[in-house]
């Protein structure tokens, strides 16, 4: 009897030997246009065969204001004339250090919930992930302007603890709610890092970030659920605080800013893995032969358990087709799967 992808990856989530190594992977608008196009399918989740079912919204982009500009829940417009999958600010939200004057979103709003029944039973076998994008520093930079924020850090740190209190407030009345089904995670996104480091330094981290975190976890890990984190880039020095929080997984594991199988060997059995395969150099520019080799090593260190695959980010259009089916292949190739 072949196992649920959803018990596949519970295993590999409690650091046992799962029957092979479960996996999910994002493809950018670009990216995913030219697998549709390889494939002939539209469903690539399907035809990837990804071991993850994402409900909820994530950011929350609700209302397109024309072809090329979003505005989400929080009123903040994204202009995606070059990054067409999230974009980039366009407008500043809370031009002064207060909540004054501003109105926060309702964490219930039922377009965060209303597709998830329907994504339950076309998807009942996977793993069930409700997402929050944004989901403490970066909606409070998105709301604030990045440099405000980070000068708020210092000029105006009560009024940091009222921002980010508020934003831990809404996201918990939303986990809350999301609870409510049968779901196995929290995924939350929040970009700390940079390619050499946190963009606000580990003091800063530790007095502004960690407190609200810690409550968010809490919620999700009282209710018997596990915690997944999206934090790009070299955040590394925080597994052993994240870990002692409530942390379960962590993502994207950025190859190239961290030893990615000396922290699977160091934090077995204390934190999982998802992600791993270079976004930045093997896939847009290795050989096909480079990106198997690759993958193949990341499946061998993580078949022990503590390891979901997947490439470190959402894969770029600069990736030629041939690379993507190159891992795809060698997921669907391993001992034990049974697609």
């Amino acid at each position: 009897m072949t196992m649920e992808k959803r018990e596949v990856v519970r295993l590999a989530m409690e650091h046992k030997r799962p029957p092979y190594v479960p996996w999910h992977c994002t493809f950018t608008v670009e990216a995913a246009a030219k697998l549709r196009e390889r494939l002939g399918t539209d469903d690539l989740d399907s035809a990837v065969d990804n071991h993850f079912v994402k409900l909820g919204s994530d950011i929350g982009f609700f209302d397109a204001l024309d072809d090329e500009r979003y505005r989400d829940v929080f009123g903040v417009v994204w202009d995606r004339r070059v990054d067409k999958d999230i974009g980039v600010v366009e407008n500043c939200m809370l031009p002064e250090p207060t909540l004054a004057g501003y109105e926060f979103p309702d964490p219930l709003d039922h377009r965060f919930f209303q597709s998830i029944p329907a994504m339950l039973d076309r998807y009942g076998d996977r793993w069930r992930v409700f997402k929050i994008g944004f989901s403490l520093y970066e909606r409070a930079w998105t709301l604030r302007g990045m440099e405000n924020l980070l000068m708020d850090f210092i000029e105006h740190p009560d009024f940091v603890d009222v921002l980010l209190g508020t934003i831990a407030d809404y996201n918990i009345t939303q986990v809350r709610r999301a609870l409510e089904y049968d779901i196995d995670a929290v995924y939350f996104g929040d970009d700390w890092g940079w390619q050499r480091g946190l963009q606000m330094g580990p003091a800063m981290w530790e007095r502004f970030i960690r407190p609200p975190l810690q409550r968010m976890y809490a919620v999700v890990r009282q209710a018997g659920k596990r915690v997944m984190i999206h934090s790009c880039g070299k955040v590394d020095e925080l597994f052993d605080a994240l870990a002692g929080i409530g942390l379960n997984c962590f993502n994207p594991f950025q190859p190239e800013v961290m030893d990615v199988f000396e922290l699977m060997r160091r934090y077995r059995g204390r934190l999982a893995f998802h992600g791993g395969l270079s976004t930045q150099r093997t896939l847009p520019y290795g050989s096909v032969t480079d990106v198997r080799v690759a993958t193949d090593r990341l499946l061998a260190a993580g078949a022990a358990g503590g390891y979901v695959f997947s490439p470190a980010h959402a894969v770029e259009g600069d990736v030629p087709v041939e690379n993507m089916i190159a891992f795809i292949e060698r997921l669907g190739a391993q001992a034990g799967y049974r697609g």
